[in-house]
């Protein structure tokens, strides 16, 4: 598997495009392209993606979908509530040194069920949550906490937070994340051959809205 040739493909081009397609989806007006049995064979030796999507793992965010993607053009890496992981960095890694892909789209939503449970979470009456589960959720709990205002040691009262207020707040941790945690992606962002894009997708009007931009586009 080889990554992207394209030299013209540099961020800005990428995240242009990528907006182009969530604004035909926005409009119902999507093209579905390379979705054929052409574009299977085409990509069936090798893959260069365009770039590469780490999002919640929520069945309402087909990356393809939102942005009017086809076969081959996203490197997507998915998990619950987009939080930071081993096997997250190495499949982002994989994707910026062997794919060289030059965009990296970070993408949080409103209604996410883990922002929802990392809240509760903190409620004076919180229940423990199985033990996978609550490893996911501590990673959003320091957002829940900065936007509560309230110290680490006393419960609160999770109908008063402001849920996308935490959403927003844990994609930029997410994103200081990987550049904290990845000295290679840093490094290539550095370089001006990467950039990252944090953005929040709105489920009603499908529409994906930057919030946090690493490297220029």
């Amino acid at each position: 598997m080889t990554g992207n040739d394209d030299s013209t493909s540099t961020p800005a081009k990428v995240w242009r495009e990528l907006q182009r397609g969530n604004e035909r989806f926005v409009s119902g007006e999507p093209r579905h392209p390379r979705q054929d049995v052409d574009r299977r064979a085409e990509i069936a030796v090798e893959q260069t993606p365009d770039a590469a999507l780490f999002g919640c793992s929520d069945s309402r965010l087909a990356a393809e979908i939102i942005f009017d993607k086809g076969l081959g053009d996203l490197f997507v890496v998915r998990n619950a509530g987009q939080v930071i992981s081993d096997s997250v960095l190495g499949s982002l890694e994989y994707a910026v040194a062997v794919l060289r892909v030059p965009l990296i789209l970070v993408l949080g939503h409103d209604g996410c069920g883990a922002v929802r449970a990392a809240i509760d979470s903190q409620a004076p009456d919180a229940g423990a949550l199985p033990v996978h589960i609550a490893q996911i959720i501590e990673k959003i709990v320091p957002a829940v906490r900065r936007v509560s205002g309230v110290p680490d040691t006393k419960p609160i009262d999770p109908h008063t937070i402001d849920a996308l207020a935490v959403g927003r707040e844990h994609l930029r941790d997410t994103v200081t994340e990987l550049l904290e945690r990845s000295e290679m992606i840093s490094d290539a962002v550095a370089e001006g051959t990467l950039a990252i894009v944090g953005a929040n997708y709105r489920l009603l009007e499908g529409r994906a809205v930057p919030d946090i931009v690493v490297g220029s586009v």
